[in-house]
């Protein structure tokens, strides 16, 4: 479509909200609603063990899992920490540690962390239950609106709004939400209207069916519109404009990193450092890093044994690329003790874990892949 034909076709400045009132659309806000319930009871998911039960406790685990990463991912880690820690007063009583292990690869550590805060603020402050409104699921750790609002509507039926990444990009095409979402007034708008949508009835399905709807039809790219119960009243989808919404104006630039790991060796046993509790896999255990391979190749020329460069691992965190060099550098089966100590002196400070131990700690995603896991 040209320029000249998209600001033809573009709706009327409506103030901050970029769309115009929803009592103006050829649908009705209940009647969308009504047409996205029909949809998620008929085509939508129904089969994710998180959705076979009312266990706050399960629902809110599920929940946090589920912020920036797929179903499909979320599914085993799931699986093992329902199984290892089956109710909440299990998950808080562990230690933290245990935690991290469980959900090494799962990725955003900061969000295990916050679950066991979390964990532990229920038991303590809410005698073990989780509390039944959005607001004030909403004052707990690690639980921001939009999950206060899913625990509150799938454990409890609350009518509360939800706005994650799936359905702000579902409603903003709907409503032809044009206002720039890096902006806070925007956001607080898309708020509203999220908020007045919310039908009288069947808001676990409408909201589920919300999620359904952007996970599998509404994509960010080449959106399915043929499938969608709502395209013949969505503003996007009328005007070819799908791909415009949602609107952000301020993008991150991707940095990108170089470093180099250490994989030392000596029998069965490595050499594992502790990660701060503050920046990139904070409290993880790791291989002692540099700014490259190559600077840990000139400080290993002094020690004994010998070492290969492995093949170097692209990793993508939420806002670098980071190039990680491995250098394997084995020490000798016989070492004398001296000779060992002064290689420790020359290290980050660690311990020496034999591998099958190391693999049950808590392991970024690419070492536990490097170290074989």
């Amino acid at each position: 479509m040209s320029a000249a034909r998209r600001a033809a076709a573009a709706p009327p400045a409506a103030g901050i909200s970029g769309a115009p009132a929803l009592a103006a659309r050829d649908v009705p806000g209940q009647a969308l609603a009504a047409r996205i319930v029909a949809w998620q009871r008929r085509h939508g998911r129904h089969d994710l063990p998180w959705q076979r039960t009312r266990d706050p406790y399960r629902i809110w685990l599920s929940e946090v899992m589920l912020q920036q990463t797929q179903v499909a991912t979320v599914l085993p880690y799931y699986a093992r920490f329902v199984a290892r820690f089956p109710e909440l007063h299990a998950l808080a009583a562990a230690p933290l540690d245990e935690v991290l292990a469980l959900w090494s690869g799962l990725g955003y550590y900061r969000r295990a962390r916050l679950l066991h805060r979390c964990a532990q603020a229920v038991r303590d402050a809410h005698g073990g239950r989780f509390p039944h409104r959005a607001a004030q699921l909403a004052e707990l750790p690690g639980i921001g609106r939009t999950t206060a609002a899913a625990i509150a509507v799938f454990a409890f039926g609350e009518r509360a709004a939800i706005l994650d990444g799936n359905v702000e990009r579902v409603l903003t095409r709907a409503l032809g939400f044009g206002a720039d979402l890096a902006l806070a007034p925007a956001r607080r708008a898309l708020w509203a209207q999220a908020e007045a949508l919310l039908p009288q009835r069947g808001i676990r399905a409408y909201t589920q069916g919300l999620m359904d709807l952007g996970a599998s039809v509404c994509l960010a790219r080449r959106p399915r519109c043929e499938a969608c119960p709502i395209a013949g009243a969505c503003v996007a989808a009328a005007q070819g404009r799908a791909e415009d919404f949602p609107a952000k104006s301020r993008r991150l630039r991707r940095g990108q990193r170089t470093s180099g790991l250490l994989w030392l060796a000596q029998r069965d046993a490595l050499w594992l450092v502790q990660r701060p509790a503050v920046g990139v896999w904070a409290g993880l255990w790791s291989l002692p890093d540099a700014e490259s391979a190559a600077a840990w190749l000139a400080r290993a020329q002094a020690w004994p044994g010998r070492g290969a460069a492995l093949p170097v691992v692209e990793h993508a965190l939420t806002h670098f690329d980071w190039r990680l060099e491995p250098l394997r550098w084995t020490l000798p089966a016989r070492l004398p003790a001296a000779a060992r100590r002064a290689i420790e002196a020359d290290l980050p400070a660690g311990r020496w874990v034999a591998r099958d131990d190391a693999l049950a700690l808590a392991l970024p995603a690419p070492v536990r892949r490097l170290l074989g896991g």
